[in-house]
C-alpha cells in the first residue's frame, strides 16, 4: 500500500515535533507570570556572591520588566546586578535605578563599627551566621539606615539602639527594619 500525501505530511510533522521536543529537553523555559519572575530575580540577587550587608537591593516586576532600586556600596555591583537580572529567562527589560553609595573610608569605618555593635549583641548574634545576614547597614556620607527583616519588635529596637550607640553617625539612625512576627493587636 502506497502512503498518501496526507500520510507523508503527518509522518513528517510527527518527526519534526519529536525532534523539536528532543532539542529543547533539559532547557528551562521562561517564567509565565510576574510572580514567577519575581522569585527568580530575588533568588539571583541573593545568590550574587558580592551581595553583602552593605547593600540593599529591591525590585519591582511588571509585565516582564524589572526595576532595580536601592543602594550598593560599589559601582561594579550596580552593573553586575543589572546584567544578571537581564540574563534571567523571561525578563523583557531592566531599569537599573540602584544608587552607588559614595566611596568613603569614613563610611566604611562606620559600617564596620555598626555591624560589630549589632551582630555582637546576644539578641541578634544568631543572624551573623547566615550567608547574607538579614540586617543591612546602608551608610551614605555618615547617614545610617538599617534595612532588612528581623523576627520581632524587640530585635528591631535592639538593632536601632546598637547602631545609634556605635557613634560617628551624622544624625539619627533611620531604622527601616521590618518585623516578621509583629505582636498581635488587641481587639
Amino acid at each position: 500500500m502506497k502512503p498518501t500525501i496526507l500520510g507523508r505530511f503527518l509522518m513528517a510533522a510527527a518527526l519534526l515535533a519529536s525532534a523539536a521536543g528532543a532539542s529543547t529537553k533539559g532547557q528551562a523555559t521562561g517564567p509565565r507570570t510576574d510572580s514567577d519572575l519575581a522569585r527568580l530575580v530575588r533568588h539571583e540577587i541573593l545568590m550574587y556572591s558580592r551581595y553583602t550587608i552593605w547593600d540593599d537591593v529591591n525590585f519591582r516586576v511588571a509585565n516582564g520588566s524589572v526595576e532595580l532600586m536601592g543602594a550598593v556600596n560599589q559601582p561594579y555591583k550596580k552593573s553586575d546586578l543589572g546584567k544578571i537580572v537581564q540574563g534571567i529567562p523571561g525578563v523583557a527589560s531592566v531599569t537599573n535605578e540602584l544608587k552607588v553609595l559614595p566611596l568613603s573610608t569614613n563610611d566604611d569605618r562606620l559600617r564596620l563599627q555598626i555591624a560589630r555593635a549589632i551582630y555582637s549583641d546576644s539578641a541578634l548574634s544568631r543572624y551573623r551566621m547566615m550567608a547574607v545576614p538579614p540586617i543591612h547597614i546602608i551608610v551614605d556620607n555618615g547617614r545610617v539606615t538599617l534595612t532588612g527583616v528581623v523576627n520581632n519588635t524587640l530585635e528591631k529596637q535592639v538593632a536601632g539602639m546598637r547602631a545609634s550607640s556605635a557613634g560617628l553617625s551624622f544624625g539619627p539612625v533611620t531604622n527601616n527594619l521590618e518585623v516578621e512576627n509583629p505582636p498581635a493587636k488587641k481587639s
